[in-house]
């Protein structure tokens, strides 16, 4: 007689999705450290043995969260830096005075969860170095496909480094954002965009 095989139940997936969720938002203000399962799970309304349903501990649920904030922040992203209505470089300005918003919206309690990981935890496990690392390395990438686009449209020079200036924009922003944080202001960040507005400025076709 054959054996009846079982098929195992469905995970919920939005169980899941809510943990996710809310280890974005707590990450984001707290940090990997500072941060109990206990609290994550309190929090999405999950008894905690069903967590390791769901993930197989804490380091595999923290790389699911940074691709989810990976995921919703390259959407922002692009919804900013690929606007057509705005001229290549307003669309860099208009996203730090959205990302300045939302700051200012969490009372400057919550960063960036990708820096804030990154000094938590990359000179720890390098499979977390590797991740953030990825994660922002897309971002300079769509900070330079936006100043590539500048150039073509006459707005920077031909000959510009887009590649080290992506790189010095986030360099720049996120010191700002941290410092926006320790100082509960939006002036670091205000700073920083202006600084890297006026030198754009510099490298403008004359």
């Amino acid at each position: 007689m054959a054996k009846t095989t079982v098929a195992p139940a469905p995970r919920d997936k939005g169980k899941r999705a809510e943990l996710i969720r809310i280890g974005v938002a707590i990450f984001t203000e707290k940090g990997f450290h500072n941060t109990p399962l206990d609290e994550v799970v309190k929090a999405a309304g999950v008894p905690k043995g069903s967590f390791y349903y769901y993930f197989e501990n804490k380091e595999t649920y923290t790389l699911a969260v940074i691709d989810s904030y990976a995921d919703y922040f390259a959407g922002k992203l692009d919804r900013i830096l690929l606007d057509p209505s705005l001229p290549p470089l307003e669309r860099i300005k208009a996203f730090t005075a959205d990302a300045s918003g939302g700051m200012k919206r969490f009372d400057y309690k919550r960063g960036c969860l990708i820096g804030n990981l990154g000094q938590e935890l990359a000179a720890l496990d390098d499979k977390f170095r590797i991740a953030l690392l990825n994660v922002l390395t897309n971002w300079r990438e769509r900070i330079q496909a936006c100043l590539d686009e500048a150039k073509v449209t006459g707005d920077l020079r031909a000959d510009v480094n887009t590649e080290a200036l992506a790189r010095y924009f986030w360099i720049a922003w996120e010191g700002a954002v941290l410092c926006s944080k320790l100082e509960k202001s939006r002036v670091p960040l205000d700073d920083a965009s202006n600084a890297f507005m006026e030198h754009l400025k510099h490298l403008q076709p004359r």
